[in-house]
């Protein structure tokens, strides 16, 4: 499905760090261009755009994760890593669908100009919809992307260091 060592290093390693911050990044963009019609207008196709990037980035960097996991000692906080890293595909579908949907409906509306009370009525309601929902797809893709960094670090680095220092290296 992709590579899954880069230059001799695993790819999972490198591929998190990518991750980490486009899903984020796709997840304020949503949050922001689904609330703000001026920032939506700014965005146009970028936004599906880098939430369709980040929908990719996962299973990439999930497959790259499972062929680590094969290669490292199992232990419980290596399993929750892995538990947690299954858990972010549907974050992402949903981003990649609210943003598709956002851009449509920006692009469906912005060519009609108001005409009367009674499309302001309809439009608001929308708005108010796609920005809660924006904000609660968001909001948990970020939590589980943090979820899963904490989970991988705790099983990278358990007993892997000592937090008072080496002694014989000051």
């Amino acid at each position: 499905m992709g590579p899954v060592l880069i230059n001799g290093i695993p790819a999972h390693v490198l591929f998190v760090h990518f991750v980490v911050v486009v899903v984020p990044l796709t997840a304020l963009v949503l949050m922001l261009c689904a609330a703000l019609p001026s920032v939506m207008r700014r965005f146009g196709l970028a936004l599906p755009i880098l939430a369709l990037v980040a929908l990719v980035s996962v299973p990439l960097t999930t497959h790259a994760g499972e062929w680590l996991e094969r290669h490292v000692d199992s232990s419980a906080l290596v399993r929750r890593h892995t538990e947690l890293g299954d858990e972010l595909l549907p974050w992402t579908i949903g981003l990649f669908l609210m943003s598709v949907l956002v851009w449509w409906s920006y692009r469906r509306t912005a060519g009609q100009a108001p005409d009367g009370e009674g499309s302001s009525r309809t439009a608001a309601p929308v708005r108010i919809t796609a920005v809660a929902l924006s904000l609660v797809i968001a909001v948990g893709a970020c939590v589980q992307v943090y979820r899963i960094g904490d989970s991988g670090a705790k099983a990278a680095w358990h007993d892997g260091y000592s937090a008072s220092g080496h002694p014989d290296r000051g």
